[in-house]
């Protein structure tokens, strides 16, 4: 189980993790909610059905490893569809952005009660229900894009680069969390298959 996600009899997942490990998951979980933000969220008390509608950025996010995460739904330059993919942005980045900080979250959450749990034991198993793996899937899968996005990874053939990167590199470390994170991804995908 060290190092992949195993299916749980019943649904769910489990993954061995050490300290090391629970201590980069949690620390890239926590800079990811960082880097997407609060967004745009209406106050608690605000009337449900305005908030339902409450309108979000019409233009894409500056930073790349954002625009990455929040892509235009139209790629084409025309002038017509840069106004629709204003629009569907405007109504769907913000209820984007809360999902994706909601599993950002269920990260950093399972992380902590692992840690106290765990305390002094050097690594514990991490337990999963099915909707906490679809959160983590989601957080691992985000992680990963603004990991290659940092790293101008655009193709297989420059992942394929990676590999082969010196260890005086000052990429190495974040190369090296891409492609662990790719591993953990992969083998959570496959206990999610029927």
């Amino acid at each position: 189980m060290a190092g992949h996600f195993e299916t749980l009899p019943g649904g769910g997942a489990a993954v061995a993790l050490d300290d090391v490990e629970i201590s980069i998951l949690r620390s890239l979980a926590v800079q990811l909610m960082e880097l997407i933000g609060p967004g745009d969220e209406p106050a608690a008390d605000a009337d449900p059905l305005a908030a339902l509608f409450a309108e979000g950025p019409s233009e894409p996010p500056s930073d790349p490893a954002l625009r990455r995460l929040f892509p235009d739904a139209y790629g084409d330059d025309s002038e017509e569809l840069r106004a629709a993919a204003s629009d569907f942005r405007r109504y769907t980045e913000n209820d984007l952005r809360a999902r994706k900080r909601e599993d950002a979250i269920a990260v950093v959450r399972a992380l902590d009660s692992l840690s106290a749990e765990a305390a002094g034991e050097g690594g514990a198993v991490l337990k999963l229900t099915p909707d906490e793996s679809r959160a983590w899937l989601g957080a691992l899968n985000d992680l990963r894009l603004t990991i290659g996005t940092r790293l101008e990874v655009t193709d297989d053939e420059q992942s394929e680069e990676l590999y082969r990167l010196p260890d005086s590199d000052p990429r190495k470390p974040m190369v090296m969390a891409y492609l662990w994170l790719g591993a953990l991804q992969e083998s959570l995908v496959a206990t999610l298959m029927p």
